[in-house]
């Protein structure tokens, strides 16, 4: 048996095994000069830790190009492992398989009750689950871990669910533990708006940006906050309510108990009813969005006047955080420049004019999977302890001389 002592040559060996291992893993695909680049290591280091890594099964490498001249792509084994992604929403529920190399082996949606009590709802996630996994002909045994997703304040310390008006039932149970329980992996556990943020951050419009926020406008109104490339929780992990930022101190009472919050003049519940004489009752804020990308007037009025009050909490946040994108997600984001142009008019009237420069406005790239994405890309961001990476690579390597 081998014993690694700090500082010895081999368990720094390790430790760098470890580094190139987490960086491709965060990124799904890197050139060696970009391992490089991102974990400091040497260009021959590198070169010699991928090597042997792709001789032991657990990076494969393939050519490609960067700045126009030849270069090698590496990304980890098709089958180091799995991960899964399950995202609950206001009506759905989605689950993804994906696999260390950021490769979508399975993915499927389906309605749910929004009444169901989280039993119930568990129980549907855990058999959708376990038939997708079959259906990859992936030995369930490679699963890594579980990404889940709630529309509701997550305390950050115990996993518990405060209280949410999306799923009512669900108020007070610990989705985290029962869900571990159930499919006996390790279950990571953040709300809808973070999950959608880390979504784009790792596949969609955020690549390639260390400071964004992503606000998603539903039946209620969230941000997820990255700074310097990690999701920014705060203490109670409550960080990014922007629908409580309070826009008229004499408007509608928000169920958070305040008046005029920015989610009383932006989410569905209470935008779509006042569109219910010209409209009907049955108008989805979906519905609303086709019609004022067809020409309504009275919609198009109404996606115009979201997009500004959301534009004055973008501006809040420009003044407090100075993002340098803000991806906007959700059925919304489908209006393009409808909301998009709005946003920027209140942005750049009430934001300081240094921070409304820098920052770049996007609809989201992934739409409604951004959620079950950034469930994927969250196992793959916390998978990163010493006991996770011992199934990757090997607990005993010998030290380069």
């Amino acid at each position: 048996m081998v014993v690694e002592t700090p500082g010895s040559q081999s368990s720094l060996h390790r430790a760098n095994l470890e580094r190139v291992v987490r960086a491709v893993r965060l990124a799904g695909s890197l050139t060696q000069a970009e391992i490089a680049r991102s974990t400091g290591l040497s260009a021959a280091t590198v070169s010699n830790i991928v090597r042997e890594l792709q001789d032991g099964g657990t990076v494969s490498v393939t050519p490609t190009s960067a700045g126009g001249r030849r270069a090698r792509a590496v990304s980890l084994s098709g089958d180091a492992g799995i991960v899964i992604g399950v995202d609950f929403g206001h009506s759905h529920l989605r689950v993804a398989i994906g696999n260390l190399a950021h490769q979508i082996l399975a993915e499927e949606s389906e309605p749910i009750d929004v009444d169901a009590s989280a039993a119930q709802g568990l129980d549907r996630a855990e058999s959708l689950v376990k038939r997708l996994v079959a259906a990859t002909g992936v030995a369930a045994e490679k699963t890594i871990g579980v990404g889940l997703g709630v529309p509701g304040p997550i305390d950050v310390a115990t996993g518990v669910l405060g209280s949410t008006s999306i799923l009512p039932g669900w108020a007070g149970t610990n989705p985290r533990e029962d869900l571990a329980e159930r499919l006996g992996v390790p279950v990571y556990v953040d709300n809808d708006a973070n999950l959608g943020a880390l979504g784009e951050l790792v596949w969609g419009a955020g690549r390639g940006v260390k400071d964004l926020a992503y606000i998603k406008v539903a039946s209620g109104v969230g941000a997820g906050l990255v700074i310097n490339g990690q999701i920014y929780r705060g203490p109670g992990g409550t960080a990014g309510e922007i629908g409580h930022i309070t826009l008229d101190e004499s408007g509608p009472v928000c169920r958070c108990g305040n008046r005029g919050c920015l989610e009383t003049f932006t989410a569905g519940r209470y935008v779509l009813p006042l569109l219910e004489a010209s409209h009907g009752p049955d108008l989805t804020v979906e519905r609303m969005v086709q019609l004022a990308r067809e020409g309504d007037p009275g919609c198009r009025r109404m996606v115009g006047d979201v997009g500004r009050h959301i534009g004055s909490g973008v501006a809040s946040l420009c003044n407090l955080l100075n993002p340098s994108r803000v991806v906007l997600g959700g059925d919304l984001a489908e209006a393009g420049d409808l909301v998009l142009n709005p946003i920027r008019e209140s942005v750049a009237r009430y934001a300081i004019p240094s921070a409304a420069r820098q920052l770049a406005l996007a609809g989201g790239a992934l739409g409604s999977r951004a959620e079950v994405l950034g469930a994927l890309a969250l196992v793959l961001s916390e998978m990163g302890d010493t006991s996770v990476l011992d199934g990757i690579i090997p607990s005993q390597v010998p030290a380069f001389t």
